[in-house]
């Protein structure tokens, strides 16, 4: 049977790039399995994409917001149509469980709902003059053409949040998606063309990191790079970026903490962390990699931490019961395995997991058990360095203001969690966590798309996505003094 191919879209037409080498996607649950070929787009192929964004900008910056925004909306209700397939084509393409991989697309599709709805709004200012007769105000204009690099483990979630945010606001776009899910971007893009949006509003280039992403950080004609992947790659993107004056906006890596107290639900503790933990096989910025409990109940929650990881199936994702996919290639596979063995090296006590799994669903995958690391110390790798993988460390301490200091102890600030039933403790840690997302009573994952998305340190440079916020990025502010007095007025002298 013929692999499926997975083309380039520049200017409206899908097309291989001439000399372009050939990649693969592969099933992580099944690496034999190949899902598409693709090409790695040389910078020839970008330069075409951004020649198109840049020919297609004043049209699509010129029509009114609520029109753009009518094409959001039609490709929102496509991607909900097809949203059954789209999320079987997440599955098989980035490894993560078909609930999952449903969520995926729905995310993408309240994305759709939200951005078109700032077409209505995109709001400006007005403010009172110190001068007479003489009015300012500010409103918001598009950027330009936006270069949009995304990850793998939310592979049409994450174009979706960034895409749509950029297209309302009148800006064209090129996504680089990762090399593991081109597929996923593939309809994504689809869905946006199937809607009706204008010929190289949208553009999509394929093609490793090395080859397409660098391209796209260099290109001159490239206002602004938003990316979402790891810290170390996220500092190559901005010391690109800043060479040229690019804009750039980067959602970067977590080392998620959640605390638990000793007054809290431990039942619903034990299930945040679960969720926090081992969903997505632990593959999100957000999941939870440690775990700080208050002495009283330390031993009693790793006791039944351990009782219900082990409980946990892992298998394909396609497959009916699986709450826990592959990792989403071999590299992958082997940093976590090297984590681990990390971990036993510096001395901490290796609980449950701590290997490749074996058997028949997952024999063909990128498989790694859910693992439970105790006796950690706050100078550890694995308590200080983001795996990417389902490893959870977790620590005793004393009381709650010891739990916050342990949580704020990272170089990352992403997501954060604390469970109790003390109102005080909570407002407490909320006031006083280095995170830019915090959780009370909720695991570290679980983000809606219409609050601010980001972190703060080493999880991100400020700026954050989806949200009101997520146009921030992707808009400049231009003010306007209109003076109707007839007359010169000297602002900023002393008239009086």
């Amino acid at each position: 049977m013929a692999k499926e191919r997975a083309f380039n879209f520049i200017n409206g037409t899908w097309s291989w790039p001439a000399g372009a080498a050939k990649l693969t996607s592969h099933n992580p649950a099944d690496h034999k399995e190949i899902i598409c070929i693709f090409p790695d787009s040389p910078e020839s192929a970008v330069d075409l994409a951004v020649q198109a964004a840049k020919a297609a900008y004043p049209a699509w910056k010129r029509m009114p917001a609520p029109a753009r925004a009518k094409i959001i909306r039609r490709a929102g209700e496509i991607m909900l149509r097809k949203k059954n397939a789209l999320g079987a084509l997440v599955t098989r393409e980035c490894g993560k469980p078909l609930k999952e991989g449903l969520g995926d697309v729905q995310e993408a599709v309240d994305m759709a709902e939200l951005a078109a709805g700032e077409g209505r709004r995109l709001y400006g200012e007005t403010t009172p003059s110190e001068l007479p007769n003489k009015l300012c105000m500010t409103f918001r204009e598009p950027v330009g053409v936006c270069g949009l690099i995304t990850p793998w483990n939310f592979p049409i979630a994450i174009p979706a949040w960034k895409g749509l945010h950029a297209l309302i606001c009148g800006n064209t776009i090129i996504l680089k998606p990762a090399e593991d899910t081109p597929m996923c971007a593939v309809e994504f893009v689809r869905a946006l063309e199937e809607a009706g949006i204008p010929a190289g509003v949208v553009n999509l280039v394929l093609g490793t990191g090395e080859t397409t992403g660098r391209a796209l950080t260099k290109h001159r004609d490239i206002a602004l790079i938003s990316f979402t992947g790891s810290t170390e790659t996220g500092r190559h993107v901005a010391q690109t970026c800043g060479a040229s004056g690019k804009r750039v906006s980067l959602e970067c890596g977590g080392k998620n903490a959640q605390i638990v107290l000793a007054d809290a639900d431990l039942e619903l503790a034990i299930e945040g962390v679960l969720w926090g933990a081992f969903g997505t096989a632990g593959q999100r910025c957000t999941a939870t990699s440690r775990l700080i409990v208050e002495a009283p109940v330390f031993d009693e929650i790793v006791e039944r931490l351990i009782k219900e990881a082990k409980r946990l199936k892992l298998g394909p994702g396609l497959k009916k019961g699986t709450d826990v996919g592959p990792l989403v290639n071999e590299t992958q596979l082997k940093r976590v395995l090297r984590y681990i063995e990390a971990g036993k090296g510096e001395g901490a006590e290796l609980l449950c997991g701590g290997k490749r799994a074996t058997g028949k669903d997952v024999a063909a995958g990128w498989f790694v058990e859910p693992t439970i690391f105790a006796g950690v110390t706050r100078s550890m790798r694995i308590y200080q360095e983001e795996i990417f993988g389902p490893v959870l460390s977790v620590l005793k301490v004393k009381d709650a203001a010891e739990a916050v200091e342990a949580l704020n102890d990272s170089a990352y600030g992403l997501s954060s969690s604390i469970y109790t039933k003390n109102v005080n403790a909570a407002f407490a840690a909320v006031k006083d966590i280095e995170a830019g997302i915090i959780y009370v009573n909720g695991p570290t994952i679980g983000a809606e798309v219409h609050l601010p998305f980001g972190g703060v340190k080493q999880s991100g440079n400020g700026h954050r996505e989806a949200g009101k916020t997520g146009i921030d990025i992707f808009t400049e502010w231009k003010t306007v003094y209109l003076d109707y007095s007839g007359k010169l007025q000297k602002a900023q002298i002393d008239n009086s």
